[in-house]
């Protein structure tokens, strides 16, 4: 469930980061124009790298609880 949820959220931030893109490669190869271009291009980058490296609060959460769990229980094979 977590991978149908994960392409959505990439799907989400490739709508705002496409047009970004494409307008920085405009300005980059039809216009002429390095700095704006590469900002553009850079800010798409950006906006797809955090998405997919940043953590939510409810990833943290949910985190955070595994972490507990597994530090509570034991496994009956180590036990053996």
């Amino acid at each position: 469930m977590a991978g149908i949820i994960d392409t959505i959220k990439l799907a989400g931030s490739l709508v705002l980061a496409i047009p970004a893109a494409l307008a920085g490669l405009e300005f980059l190869l039809v216009r002429g124009e390095m700095l704006t271009g590469s900002v553009l291009v850079g800010l798409a980058v950006a906006l797809v790298v955090a998405q997919q490296r940043l953590s939510s609060p409810t990833d943290v959460k949910g985190g955070a609880a595994k972490r507990i769990t597994d530090a509570v229980t034991t496994d009956s094979d180590d036990e053996e």
